[in-house]
Formats: structure tokens, sequence, C-alpha cells
């Protein structure tokens, strides 16, 4: 399955397909680095250099893969209840916005119109901060007059998505290309 960003259980699938190649990669380094040593006798020779190289883009990911570790995707049940009340509006799944000062991981932003809110299950996670961040964020790129609220208890945060989608079911106007535009830069600022 193809790993889209924004999906539910992308931060799972990614963390797995992180720790592979990670095991992968750091698994050649060693293999080339034994296979020089049996060849030539001596531990100087161009496959340790190769080796040692090696080591640049294996460590690499295994940065990727411990930055990815402490963050969770939602559990399956919340997202079936949260699809089958809120299924007209959109919604975006494991986001770990990144900003100079903090990580702030969501487990789901719900979008319609000119309204967002999320919910995140982090103890370090502070929600108006959070809130505040985004909105800053959107209104710099075009995004004026957006209401952000980030929530961390999930009956709060179901019951605006409810809210949000009775008021697009009510509505019935076609924002998917607005969201769709808003969407991507959301995913443009998460890991």
């Amino acid at each position: 399955m193809k790993l889209i960003k924004g999906t539910h259980e992308y931060l799972k699938r990614k963390k797995r397909l992180y720790l592979l190649l990670t095991i992968l990669e750091f698994g050649v380094v060693i293999g080339l680095v034994v296979t020089g040593i049996i060849a030539t006798g001596d531990r100087l020779n161009v496959l340790t250099v190769v080796a040692a190289v090696g080591c640049l883009p294996a460590a690499k990911m295994l940065v990727q893969f411990i930055v990815m570790i402490p963050h969770r995707s939602l559990e399956t049940e919340k997202v079936a209840e949260l699809e089958s009340e809120a299924n007209y509006i959109t919604k975006i799944y494991d986001l770990v916005i990144t900003s100079k000062d903090r990580t702030m991981p969501i487990q789901v932003l719900c979008l319609y119109n000119n309204t967002i809110c999320g919910y995140s299950e982090s103890e370090k996670l502070d929600p108006d901060k959070t809130a505040q961040y985004l909105k800053g964020f959107l209104e710099k790129n075009g995004y004026p007059k957006m209401t952000v609220k980030i929530f961390k208890d999930f009956k709060a945060f179901l019951m605006r998505a409810e809210v949000m989608n009775n008021i697009a079911t009510v509505e019935k106007k076609d924002s998917s290309r607005y969201e769709n535009k808003l969407k991507a830069l959301l995913l443009s600022q998460s890991l």
C-alpha cells in the first residue's frame, strides 16, 4: 500500500519503513566492511571507504526513525467513530507540525470552509499555542480569518466535528477545492 501523507496510520507505516531501511542500509555497510576485510585481509581497502561513505545515508535514515518514534496514530476505533459522525468534511490524519520552536503532534485535523478543529493526545502539546501558530501560519500564506481550535478531549473534538459536518450538510457548498489547497499547505508543514 502506498504511503500517502495525511492518511490514517501514516506515521505507523512510515516508522516501519524507516526502521526497515535503517536496518537494510546498516546491513549493507557492515557487509561491505566484512567483504573488504575478507577479500584483502586488511581493513584499509576501497570497500571500507565505500562503507564509511555509506554510513551517511544510513545515519540519516536512523535519525528520521528516531524523530518519528514518539508520535502515534489515532486509534482505529476513534477514526471509525469520526468517519461515521463527520463524513462530509475534509480530514487530515497523523500530522507532526514543526516550527522553529517546537513540534506539534496532531492526530487529526478537520477542515470545513474557514474552520479547522483538531485533536491531539500528546501531553506536551499546548492546544492554544498550537492553534495560534496554525492561524498565524495560515494568515501568512493567504488564508486570513481562519478559526482554529485544537482539543485534547476526544468527545469535545467529536462534537465540534459533528457541528462542522452538520453545517456542511445544510449548506451543501462545494468547498473541496479550497479545502484541498488548505490541506496541501498544512501537509507541507508536517513531517
